[in-house]
């Protein structure tokens, strides 16, 4: 194996953690992601940092939580100057490749990346901005909404799969193009996809596999609005629960849907390692398997993200490297940490940006040695009112809002959550000693002011661009035609013994 491996990182959209205890759960049709998490450490309670799409994908590349990158939502600005994994490895002599989904908001739309194969699937302006001055108020236009439960179903091609067609199709073609040689640099390329991200549609072979299945009814029974949490009765309402009245049928063809998402995606996410296993590059790399965040999938009456439960912010996280032994972590872990553990990995010392980065390097839990120090989560985004904090520590999950009463969970004798302690005398002691934590790390009025103040800004300058010529940040992917196959400022001769690999079977 080279000094420093290359890296390959599979990341998906919105896939539920709890759905990977040990790996994809037993009646998952998934056998790459199975095979995968046969020879990876795989870590059973690995959370996002933040349970939305543009922040926990900021915060999974720097390291860093929404409060210190402000990305608080999915229409705020990634900063360029945030040094992002990419940075860190294309700074120390890796090339850095991007193909599919990021949610860079911004005219930045590389953050590291040398070179980016494909467009992004949401937009990168500050359209979705929320408005925390008319709490309530639904954005119709781009909130989300019970739509994707009622109209889930079968497809052969709709937006989203012809989006990771291309994602797959050209992290396959970039690993050819970099098992020939003509960059003798480490690599490090992430295929980003968009599903089983709802809407909850799939192809019929993919959907067929999953028939009268038990697990098509939620575990957790539907909690009347009226008995919800101040904050998920805010998330009901932004999805407009009361325009939609769901039958069970249309729950488990909605579930259905997304398992067979699930399928579609593990099919391929196989196209990419059947690549690299035949370029012969698979000895030399580190696979990370990683989700941004979670979906409720009707879970108490909850549909996709948004919150801190179990559903929405725990996620599948996978490692395998060469001459890691692979195993189960039961240590609650997060996404902040696969930046430094990537750091870690490729020999990249960090300890200049200690101060800054929120994640720990795992290689040292990943070889059965240390601790992990308490989980932080954030979230500032639509269906809230001020910004939500929450701390996982052991058993206990912690979920703070100013204007909400703090929720208390003990996942190993709750793991539903049902039960909230936060005014239980008998789990006071847990309860303020996690509030202390979280007193430590956030100042929670500052963070609202912050947040509102981005907004603000943000809704003033969205307003002007829109007005005239418009130019816009959406990235635009490039292809040198005139460089690709055979053209005459070329040799042939050359061009056909470069262009194969391997050479002289």
């Amino acid at each position: 194996m080279q000094s420093r491996p290359n890296v390959l990182i599979l990341m998906v959209d919105q896939l539920n953690g709890t759905l990977f205890p040990d790996g994809p759960a037993d009646f998952l049709h998934a056998p790459h992601l199975k095979a995968l998490a046969k020879r990876s450490v795989r870590f059973a309670n690995a959370y996002t940092a933040s349970p939305l799409c543009a922040p926990a994908r900021a915060s999974f590349m720097s390291g860093q939580l929404p409060s210190r990158t402000r990305v608080y939502d999915n229409a705020a600005e990634f900063a360029s100057d945030i040094p992002t994994f990419a940075h860190h490895l294309r700074r120390a002599g890796y090339q850095t490749t991007l193909s599919g989904k990021m949610h860079f908001v911004g005219p930045d739309q590389l953050h590291g990346f040398e070179e980016r194969l494909t467009t992004d699937i949401y937009p990168a302006d500050f359209g979705w901005t929320p408005d925390y001055t008319r709490p309530g108020e639904r954005i119709d236009w781009w909130y989300h909404n019970l739509g994707s439960v009622t109209g889930a179903g079968v497809a052969e091609i709709t937006n989203q799969m012809e989006y990771d067609d291309e994602v797959a199709y050209h992290a396959t073609r970039k690993l050819y193009d970099l098992s020939r040689g003509h960059d003798g640099r480490p690599w490090c390329l992430t295929a980003s996809f968009t599903h089983p991200h709802d809407p909850y549609v799939a192809r019929r072979r993919f959907w067929d596999q999953y028939e009268g299945l038990p697990q098509l009814d939620p575990a957790i029974p539907a909690i009347p609005y009226e008995q919800q949490d101040p904050h998920s009765k805010r998330l009901m309402d932004a999805c407009d629960h009361a325009a939609f009245d769901l039958s069970d049928e249309q729950v488990r063809r909605a579930r259905r849907g997304y398992f067979a998402s699930i399928s579609y995606v593990d099919e391929k996410i196989g196209e990419i390692l059947d690549v690299l296993q035949r370029t012969g590059q698979a000895e030399e790399t580190v696979i990370v398997f990683v989700s941004d965040h979670g979906d409720m999938l009707g879970d108490r009456g909850l549909w996709f993200k948004m919150n801190f439960f179990e559903g929405s912010a725990r996620v599948p996280l996978m490692i395998s490297a060469p001459g890691l032994e692979p195993g189960l972590i039961e240590n609650p872990v997060s996404t902040l940490d696969v930046c430094p553990t990537l750091a870690s990995i490729a020999g990249i010392e960090l300890a200049g940006l200690a101060p800054w980065i929120d994640g720990e390097d795992l290689t040292g839990l990943m070889r059965g040695q240390g601790t992990h120090d308490p989980v932080p989560m954030e979230y500032a985004a639509e269906g809230s009112i001020a910004p939500m904090v929450a701390i996982r520590d052991g058993n206990y999950k912690l979920t703070l809002c100013d204007p909400d009463p703090p929720i208390l969970v003990d996942l190993e004798a709750d793991p539903a959550e049902l039960c909230n302690l936060g005014a239980d005398p008998v789990h006071a002691d847990a309860l303020q000693r996690l509030s202390r934590l979280a007193a430590a790390r956030w100042d929670l009025a500052r963070f609202d002011t912050e947040v509102r103040e981005s907004q603000s800004r943000r809704h003033v300058v969205y307003d002007a661009l829109r007005n005239g010529a418009y130019f816009p940040w959406d990235y635009q992917p490039l292809q040198k035609a005139s460089e690709r196959y055979m053209r005459n400022h070329m040799d042939l001769n050359v061009l056909e013994e470069s262009q194969r690999f391997p050479r002289g079977e």
